[in-house]
């Protein structure tokens, strides 16, 4: 086929990876995308470079989301103070919060672990999950800007962040839970915590128990997040939650 002086053959459309369809977007930069889904486990089993996981994405999504979800807040309520704005914040962006939401959007199948990591069952593992989706989102800052990260981070956290402004947070579980056994068995709940990772990248598990019963358990960034979780998920189980 000729083309004339000048003209340029166009590049055939590639077929969209199925994160870009939760996503909405299309990645310039398909690499960035298949970084911002590789898990440390398959970069050692496949012998990439430590380069090539996700990790620094994350921490670069981590500060991103916390930037947009701020401003949105700060631009569109100014009835609200600081601590509900904290409150609010804290509520969508944490391990849990951002676990649930990567469950919710099929995450999990297209992150890239090695075969002894899916195997133990990483694809849903709170802390692979949130990394994962801290990921993703600083890789969509870094290949479409600011503009186009905050369009797909309110797309997402949307309804969450409805739910939040509407005063339906539920946050303060381990008061409930308190409460509630107070109130039916005379007994408190009491933590058993465990922690794992390095220093700058711990995770914590908790674990709830009344009168040497276990009720629930849970895992978070800090020793209050995982505390949170594991009586949410002892109000879960006990039809409360």
């Amino acid at each position: 086929m000729l083309f004339r002086r000048g003209s340029k053959r166009r590049r055939p459309e590639r077929a969209r990876h199925p994160v870009e369809e939760i996503f909405g977007i299309t990645f310039r930069d398909e690499e960035l995308l298949r970084r911002a889904l590789t898990h440390r486990s398959y970069a050692h089993e496949n012998s990439l470079p430590q380069g090539q996981t996700y990790e620094r994405l994350e921490f670069l999504g981590d500060a991103v989301l916390d930037v947009v979800i701020s401003e949105y807040l700060y631009r569109r309520h100014a009835e609200l103070g600081e601590g509900d704005l904290t409150r609010i914040r804290s509520y969508l962006v944490n391990m849990n919060s951002l676990a649930d939401m990567a469950r919710s959007l099929g995450l999990g199948e297209h992150i890239y672990l090695s075969r002894d990591e899916r195997a133990d069952g990483g694809e849903d593992k709170s802390s692979i999950l949130a990394d994962a989706l801290e990921a993703l989102i600083g890789a969509v800052y870094l290949d479409r800007g600011l503009e186009e990260t905050e369009r797909v981070c309110l797309r997402i956290f949307g309804d969450k962040l409805e739910k939040a402004l509407s005063g339906r947070m539920d946050y303060d579980y381990k008061s409930q839970l308190q409460e509630l056994l107070v109130k039916e068995r005379g007994a408190l709940p009491r933590y058993r915590l465990r922690e794992e990772g390095p220093d700058h990248r711990k995770v914590f598990h908790a674990v709830v128990f009344v009168e040497n019963k276990r009720l629930g358990q849970g895992s978070g960034s800090s020793k209050k997040e995982a505390e949170q979780e594991a009586a949410r998920d002892a109000l879960r189980k006990m039809g409360r939650c």
